[in-house]
């Protein structure tokens, strides 16, 4: 099969489409044949090896697998022992390391029916955005009716689940980005919206029961001031520092928590079948609906990764798999 892939850790730029041999579904595995596949800046983390933590995943001195991507949408061609569920021809989409290929051995675990009213592009886009957006509202903030959410990157590839899953939870959503996405951020369902070019939030009057922190530019200090006395902070970028930096930033919020009465949280989204069928239900009622920034080719990836890297990506980054049975 083809993919797109690298033997060692560096640019983007060094990613080339190549030969490898088609997987095999294993136990309580599909064999998808993928349509589509999404990018998101943890893939930049995973080609680059950097920050040096993502090896315990990737590999510490080269990557194990090589093929970039996580998320995936596409068609079973078969299902190993214990696949319970599938069947061949089904439409499916969900989480799994290497799907930008012609093919992915995909862990039933991780993977659902597509909601008939998504295309693939689409259905790519869901697994690691929307499965983060929900965990980070549902399991760690707890939200409930009512609450005051704050989303920083509203317009981002989680920002842009996270709003309408606030809402759907019925919360009172302020949302933060960029004048020109300003609309956009409306029409997810946002009831306030703030340009951080023209008004800093952590200066307001309003506090929050929870912040989704997906940009982190500016001092915990100062978010912290519009976070309520027992209010969540969620702190989920990895971009900006690097070093020393890099390492203070991810543990003064873990090292502070435990002195005050604000929950200061990082966390971990682990993908799971139920919570893609989840997404699946809020999709099939007309709540949720995935914003593509733009749709790659194979031979586009690496430009559409350092893309993402430069940030203000608005929605999710998509690559159309398909265009490998043309070449």
């Amino acid at each position: 099969m083809k993919a797109v892939h690298s033997n060692q850790y560096g640019s983007p730029e060094q990613l080339r489409v190549v030969d490898l041999a088609r997987p095999i579904a294993g136990a309580k595995e599909v064999l998808v044949r993928v349509h589509a596949a999404a990018l998101h800046v943890g893939d930049c983390f995973t080609v680059r090896g950097k920050p040096f933590v993502v090896r315990v995943d990737t590999g510490w001195r080269r990557p194990k697998s090589g093929i970039v991507g996580y998320d995936f949408s596409g068609v079973v061609e078969s299902v190993g022992d214990g696949g319970d569920g599938f069947e061949v021809g089904d439409e499916v989409f969900g989480y799994r390391s290497g799907t930008c290929a012609e093919y992915v051995a995909a862990p039933v675990s991780q993977t659902a029916k597509k909601p008939s009213k998504l295309s693939h592009f689409e259905a790519a886009a869901l697994p690691t955005s929307g499965l983060a957006a929900l965990h980070a509202l549902r399991d760690v903030a707890k939200t409930r009716r009512g609450d005051a959410v704050l989303i920083n990157g509203a317009s981002g590839g989680i920002g842009t689940f996270a709003v309408q899953i606030a809402k759907i939870m019925k919360a009172k959503v302020t949302g933060v980005c960029s004048a020109k996405n300003k609309s956009l951020v409306h029409s997810l369902g946002a009831d306030r919206v703030i340009d951080y070019a023209s008004e800093d939030f952590t200066t307001g009057e309003e506090k929050y029961d929870c912040i989704l922190d997906n940009v982190e530019n500016r001092p915990l200090t100062d978010v912290r001031r519009v976070l309520k006395p027992d209010g969540t902070l969620i702190c989920n970028s990895g971009t900006g520092a690097t070093g020393l930096a890099f390492w203070i930033r991810l543990l003064k919020p873990l090292l502070l928590s435990p002195l005050t009465s604000q929950k200061l949280r990082r966390y971990v989204s682990t993908p799971s079948a139920a919570d893609l069928e989840e997404l699946c239900r809020y999709v099939e009622d007309g709540q949720l609906s995935p914003v593509i920034a733009e749709v790659h080719t194979p031979d586009q990836v690496a430009d559409a990764l350092l893309k993402l890297e430069a940030g203000h990506t608005v929605g999710k980054r998509v690559v159309r798999m398909t265009d490998f049975a043309n070449e």
